[in-house]
């Protein structure tokens, strides 16, 4: 339903990127909410906040020199979207919950090798230090180029230094020459088979989203050809939600999709849209739960909010997908919370519990990006 306007009341910090004494978390407090175009981006700011501070506050998401994981499906889209959201709240610095997640990201890229990775070998299983690490690399570098691209607009020494950890990741032969090796746990739509190709299209935003022309830079060329030749070669064979977020990744890093094959998508992507104007993320691939429930199929605010934004950032076409798509985000707004709604397509979970709003962290971020206003 849509939201009735009001005011928001928010602490305004200082937005310097130093690293700062972590926030203590706390429930979010209520926000009335200001609708902008029949949305609240108070209310989402303040879901956000409140998710990102609990996960800093849960003891499975806590790590070594006073860290937390970054999570495909909280911490990321957090980072990715809280800065948009700023542009229309009105705030001039960081929330809290920003300020420690970020100083959590700087202190493990500038100790690099001091940190342990976020999953070990010995206690999660073969492979996974590898996984854990080459992740967490594209991780850091798309974080940290985010946010030096809305503060200063020059990328910082520490941003740079998380580039060079991640290149130095990168594998440069074999048939995943230009990818990383990726967590898998085998948790879709982040954490699976499918998803190397995902944090590949990761990396690409992170370079096309650092400043200073990064991207151009002669230094990292042979990386840069790697990874697009990678996302060329493995695109054919990709779930729609993976060439979803490659399309994305297009905008940001020339040279990856034609503009056939970015039209040809989009026709893919409307095909699948549902009559109320979204996308369900069970459409978008081929899942199955582990519990065996049957995966829910009603439009999620994940797959529209990422397949909306792919195609007006891409301009791949489809203006009416993208009206409808946009329509639909901004009416499915949850009033109590700020969130919007989606579900796993691991297990049937309770959606008000904090496990079960994993997948509502991603849909909220992804629907703000796909309303930010250009």
């Amino acid at each position: 339903m849509k939201l009735i306007a009001a005011s928001l009341g928010a602490l305004l910090l200082s937005a310097t990127f130093s690293v700062v004494q972590p926030a203590m978390a706390q429930p979010a407090e209520p926000v009335e909410k200001t609708s902008a175009g029949g949305w609240s981006p108070a209310a989402a700011a303040s879901y956000l906040d409140g998710r990102e501070l609990w996960w800093q506050s849960w003891d499975r998401a806590k790590r070594d020199h006073d860290t937390t994981c970054v999570s495909c499906h909280t911490v990321l889209p957090y980072a990715l979207a809280r800065t948009s959201l700023r542009k229309v709240t009105g705030e001039s610095g960081l929330s809290p919950a920003e300020q420690t997640m970020l100083a959590y990201v700087e202190k493990r890229a500038n100790l690099w090798d001091e940190v342990e990775p976020f999953y070990k070998d010995a206690s999660s299983g073969a492979g996974k230090t590898a996984e854990s690490r080459g992740t967490e690399s594209v991780f850091n570098a798309l974080i940290l180029a985010r946010y030096d691209a809305a503060g200063a607009g020059h990328m910082r020494a520490i941003t740079r230094k998380a580039f060079q950890s991640a290149w130095s990741l990168q594998l440069q032969s074999g048939d995943k020459a230009g990818a990383w090796t990726w967590i898998n746990f085998h948790n879709g739509p982040w954490e699976s088979d499918e998803s190397q190709y995902w944090g590949s299209t990761i990396a690409a935003l992170a370079v096309g989203f650092a400043p200073d022309n990064y991207k151009n830079d002669p230094a990292i060329q042979k990386n840069i050809d790697l990874l697009r030749g990678y996302l060329r070669r493995e695109y054919a064979t990709q779930p729609l939600i993976n060439k979803t977020a490659v399309l994305w990744a297009s905008s940001r890093l020339e040279g990856i999709l034609t503009a056939e094959q970015k039209k040809a998508l989009a026709a893919d992507l409307a095909a699948q849209q549902q009559k109320d104007g979204g996308w369900s993320l069970t459409d978008l691939g081929s899942w199955k739960r582990h519990d065996n429930t049957p995966l829910e199929t009603r439009s999620d605010g994940y797959a529209t909010g990422l397949t909306a934004l792919a195609l007006r950032e891409s301009g791949s076409g489809a203006p009416e997908s993208l009206r409808r798509a946009q329509a639909w985000l901004t009416v499915n707004q949850e009033a109590v919370d700020g969130r919007w709604l989606a579900w796993s397509i691991n297990k049937q979970r309770d959606s008000q519990s904090d496990i079960g709003r994993f997948m509502s962290d991603a849909a909220t971020a992804y629907a703000v990006l796909a309303l930010e206003k250009k």
